[in-house]
């Protein structure tokens, strides 16, 4: 009996780790069968580096909502990492045990909320804030990079704080041992010891703000131009799918798949590259 169900636990666990990669491989099959053939008809060099987008006139330069993500993903990290791995750090060791938790709940209640009401907060509280600092409208670049740095931070959180608690406990007190203080045995020792598991979870992390659509929407500005500075609107690659995926027809619906396509392709580079360095610094190591 003990036999069968070490065979059946097998069985399904085979299924369900089929079921997870032919997820993704239908998902690339979709997206290139739909994908390609617009960038056939328009031509790669000018799709992706065309500055202009007007698909009344079969226009379509994808260039400035890809320097959108770009930026506004980068504004993200920039403001969400700091933030999510000093909590996590707190959380790990500094955080009294009456009020973990607390924080601990906070963080999961954060990840579970909607992007549309984080968007409707940006829309309520941010956007007017930005509108009064910066004298003009407040749906800008900037806007969305601080919404985003807000959403990416639970995922970032949890995933550096499990990391840093999975560090052995001889590392750090071997530090404190030789005379280290507590903040440097972490900074210099539990941190390097678990920055896989961090870069993981700043991999997520940029993740979610790269594929992140209705509070980008709500906050961005959504003008499909070249970005001129951080506190003017801008339109990302989501945001220009869910904007007109609802009107699009022939030619232009092709184009808002291809663009899909594009987002892909770019998530797997970043995941790519950040797993290349990950791994060439435990080499190193």
């Amino acid at each position: 009996m003990k036999h069968f169900n070490e065979i059946l636990m097998k069985v399904i666990f085979f299924i369900a780790a089929c079921t997870s990669v032919l997820a993704v491989a239908l998902i690339c099959i979709f997206l290139f069968a739909n994908g390609v053939p617009a960038m056939g008809k328009i031509g790669l060099g000018e799709f992706l580096t065309g500055t202009m987008w007007k698909p009344s006139n079969d226009i379509f330069g994808i260039f400035p909502m890809i320097l959108g993500s770009i930026y506004v993903t980068a504004g993200a990290i920039i403001i969400g990492v700091p933030i999510g791995l000093c909590t996590a750090v707190f959380m790990a060791h500094y955080c009294p045990k009456n009020i973990y938790g607390i924080c601990k709940a906070s963080v999961n209640l954060m990840a579970g909320v909607p992007s549309v009401v984080y968007g409707f907060f940006g829309l309520v509280c941010i956007v007017p804030l930005m509108q009064k600092l910066t004298g003009r409208d407040g749906s800008t670049m900037l806007t969305a990079s601080i919404l985003l740095g807000i959403m990416i931070l639970p995922t970032i959180v949890s995933v550096c704080e499990a990391a840093i608690r999975s560090v052995p406990t001889p590392y750090y007190e071997g530090a404190l041992a030789l005379g280290a203080t507590k903040e440097r045995s972490i900074f210099l020792t539990v941190i390097p010891a678990a920055k896989s598991g961090i870069v993981a979870g700043i991999v997520l992390g940029i993740g979610r703000a790269i594929g992140e659509t209705m509070a980008v929407v709500m906050v961005a500005g959504n003008q499909a131009r070249m970005p001129k500075g951080i506190t003017r609107g801008v339109r990302t690659l989501t945001s220009n799918i869910v904007l007109e995926m609802g009107y699009a027809a022939d030619l232009h619906r092709q184009v808002l798949f291809t663009i899909g396509l594009v987002l892909f392709v770019f998530i797997m580079l970043i995941n790519v590259v950040l797993t290349r360095i990950l791994k060439k610094g435990i080499d190193d190591d």
